[in-house]
C-alpha cells in the first residue's frame, strides 16, 4: 500500500521525483536489444466498455494521471521492487504499450500493481514497467487495437492549468495518444522542482488534454518551457515526430 499522504511535501516524494528527473538526464544509458530483459515497458489498460463507453478526451485525461500518479507513488521513494521497477525503466527508453480491457478483464488486471483514476466517467490504470518479455499474461492478452473513440470538438489550453496537447494531423489512434499523453505528464513533473511537483500531486495530477490543429499545436509547441514528447517510431508515427506537448500553465 502505498505511504498515506500528507499536506507536507515528504522525504519519500522528493525522492520518488529526485528519481523520476532520471528520464530527462542526459546520460541515460538507454537498452540493449541483445539483453530481452533491458527492452522495457510500462503497460496502460484502457477501460473501454461495449456499451458506455468513455469520451475520448476523459479517457486520454484518466491515462495521462494514471501515468504520473504512479510515478510519483511514494512507494517509489523507498528502497523497493516498486522503485527498482521504475528506475530500470527510467534508464532504459520509455515505452509505453496501451491496451483495451472490459468488463471481467478490467477488474482482473486491478490486482497487479499499478493506479488507477477515475475522471469524467472515464477509467485508466498504469502498471508498474518490466521487460516485455515477462508482462503479465492478465495485461499480454488484452487487445492493443479497437481502442478508437468517436472524435469530440477542439478545446483549446486553458491559462493556468497544466495542459497536453496532442498533435491531431499525426492521426494517432486513442491507444498511441494515451501512452503519449501519458509521457507528456511524466516529463511534465519531472521538469517541475519537487514542490511544485508535490502541489501538483495534492490537486490528484488535474490537467486538461486536447487535440490541436497543425497551426495550433505549432504554436503551443512555440511557448517558453514547452515540453516536447518525440517519438521513437516504433507504432503509428514516423521516428522523430513531436506526438504531445505539455506546458504546466496552459496557454
Amino acid at each position: 500500500m502505498s505511504i498515506v499522504p500528507t499536506d507536507e511535501l515528504t522525504p519519500e516524494f522528493r525522492c520518488a521525483h529526485q528519481r523520476l528527473q532520471a528520464v530527462i538526464a542526459s546520460d541515460r544509458d538507454g537498452e540493449d536489444p541483445e539483453n530481452p530483459d533491458s527492452i522495457q515497458a510500462m503497460p496502460i489498460v484502457l477501460n473501454i466498455p461495449k456499451l458506455n463507453p468513455p469520451g475520448r478526451t476523459a479517457l486520454l485525461e484518466a491515462a495521462a494521471r494514471a501515468v504520473v500518479t504512479l510515478c510519483l507513488d511514494t512507494r517509489a521513494g523507498t528502497d523497493s521492487q516498486f522503485a527498482t521497477a521504475l528506475g530500470n525503466w527510467y534508464g532504459a527508453r520509455i515505452r509505453k504499450i496501451a491496451r483495451r480491457a472490459r468488463n471481467a478483464q478490467w477488474e482482473k488486471v486491478q490486482s497487479l500493481v499499478g493506479a488507477t483514476v477515475e475522471h469524467d466517467g472515464a477509467q485508466a490504470r498504469a502498471f508498474l514497467p518490466s521487460p516485455v518479455h515477462l508482462t503479465a499474461p492478465a495485461i499480454s492478452k488484452l487487445q492493443i487495437g479497437g481502442t478508437d473513440l468517436p472524435t469530440e470538438p477542439v478545446r483549446k489550453p486553458v491559462a493556468g492549468q497544466p495542459t497536453i496537447a496532442v498533435s491531431a494531423g499525426l492521426g494517432m489512434s486513442v491507444g498511441k495518444m494515451a501512452a503519449q499523453v501519458g509521457h507528456g505528464s511524466m516529463l511534465l513533473a519531472a521538469h517541475m522542482s519537487a514542490s511544485e511537483a508535490f502541489r501538483w500531486s495534492r490537486q490528484g495530477f488535474d490537467l486538461k488534454v486536447c487535440e490541436l490543429s497543425e497551426t495550433d499545436f505549432a504554436e503551443f509547441a512555440a511557448r517558453p518551457d514547452a515540453v516536447l514528447v518525440r517519438d521513437a517510431g516504433y507504432t503509428e508515427v514516423a521516428p522523430g515526430s513531436v506526438t504531445v506537448v505539455a506546458h504546466r500553465n496552459g496557454f
